[in-house]
């Protein structure tokens, strides 16, 4: 059965995008600023790279190999998020916080972590996958040539 007979045909008033309704306008500002609080774009970082901005650290989440063949120009490898890993962090700074792209949460999980140790931390839309896809520098081992996605053993 198609999705038009399930919703009464192409005739009818009915509205996947509106069943819901839409939020009230400042009930969607609120709730827009509040993600801006947890996420930052790969543009918005390279802007602010580009300025030289040094008030925020890049952290890679990904595994020390994936890390060495390709990553973010000034990140910090962190697989693993806890007291020991972090204590040399500066606490004064946010945390940005990537990983492979929108299908790892790896980036999520480490940035939760490093709230929970005290930082505050942003999570880069996106991951290292949109980061070359939007022409970022990148270094490491292999460079542009990594793998764009994870795989076992990556």
């Amino acid at each position: 059965m198609s999705l038009k007979t399930q919703t009464g045909g192409a005739g009818s008033n009915f509205s996947l995008v509106l069943e819901t309704p839409a939020a009230e306008p400042e009930v969607a500002r609120q709730h827009f600023l509040s993600r801006l609080a947890f996420e930052t774009d790969v543009s918005d970082l390279m802007f602010d790279l580009q300025k030289g901005r040094t008030d925020f650290t890049i952290i890679d989440t990904r595994s020390p190999k994936s890390f060495e063949e390709c990553h973010i120009p000034g990140a910090i490898n962190l697989p693993r998020i806890n007291e020991q890993t972090t204590a040399d962090l500066p606490k004064d700074k946010v945390c940005v916080v990537y990983c492979w792209g929108p299908g790892c949460n790896g980036s999520t999980k480490g940035a939760a972590k490093l709230n929970a140790l005290g930082f505050r931390a942003k999570e880069l839309i996106g991951g290292i996958e949109y980061w070359r896809k939007e022409g970022g520098e990148v270094e490491g081992t292999l460079g542009n040539g990594a793998q764009m996605y994870w795989s076992v053993g990556a």
